[in-house]
């Protein structure tokens, strides 16, 4: 037995997330099929994260456990033939047999993409939110600054079966940037609640909206309300950058 842990990439403007769904499309559906067509197995598949449908991961890990011989330099040729052109192995090696990839994690990486134009961008349809009034980036920056630390975050959570018990997570960076007509959320943490990086970002285009002041952050999260903070942003616009073991 090995345990094999694959690197991939992918678009998920098609899928309903990550995780195999009875009727629907998902990414582990396409991803699964095309190791059994390599391999001739289903292979023991665990993934980092359960991603929301269309969201997108540049980075995304699935550890498989499996009998087959195939050496691992050839699996992303060998899987890449028989994915769709919308999802990608970008590597593959070799891990302890304990290994896990999501009980394994040490963090992930989000970033939340948005196209602040009055004009429309065809080319980023499916792939970012279409903001059309003005972003002061450097207000949305302060704001954000307030997520940093180890908090409870249950007022930007959606909160349902998965989440229960302990809900603090440690924001190591939150931070806003603008590149050109792009602006763009990054946020890093030693794990993350569903929805919480949509909701964070949905709180922020609150604080835009003057609804919300940069300062009132910390109080959203010590009311540990999901009613105190702004929507959840549309999944169009969410990005799994990477992934630290």
């Amino acid at each position: 037995m090995r345990n094999l842990l694959f690197t991939i990439t992918y678009d998920g403007t098609n899928y309903h997330g990550w995780q195999i769904q009875e009727n629907a499309l998902t990414v582990q559906e396409v991803f699964q099929n095309a190791f059994k067509k390599v391999t001739g197995e289903r292979g023991d598949m665990k993934a980092c994260s359960r991603t929301d449908t269309g969201v997108h991961a540049r980075e995304f890990c699935v550890s498989v456990k499996t009998e087959s011989k195939i050496v691992t330099e050839r699996f992303p040729a060998a899987m890449n033939h028989w994915l769709p052109e919308d999802v990608a192995v970008k590597g593959c090696k070799e891990a302890p047999l304990d290994f896990h990839a999501r009980y394994s994690c040490k963090g992930k990486e989000y970033s939340y993409e948005i196209w602040n134009s009055p004009v429309r961008e065809p080319f980023l349809r499916g792939r970012a939110l279409h903001y059309w009034y003005p972003i002061d980036e450097v207000r949305l920056k302060a704001a954000a600054g307030y997520y940093v630390g180890a908090h409870d975050f249950t007022s930007f959570c959606t909160q349902d079966k998965r989440e229960r018990g302990d809900m603090v997570r440690r924001v190591t960076k939150a931070r806003v940037e603008r590149r050109g007509d792009m602006v763009l959320f990054t946020v890093a943490a030693d794990g993350f609640l569903y929805n919480m990086v949509r909701i964070m970002a949905g709180t922020l285009l609150r604080v835009q909206e003057g609804r919300l002041l940069p300062e009132d952050i910390p109080g959203i999260i010590e009311a540990r309300d999901r009613a105190k903070a702004g929507p959840t942003a549309p999944a169009c616009g969410l990005y799994l950058n990477r992934v630290f073991y």
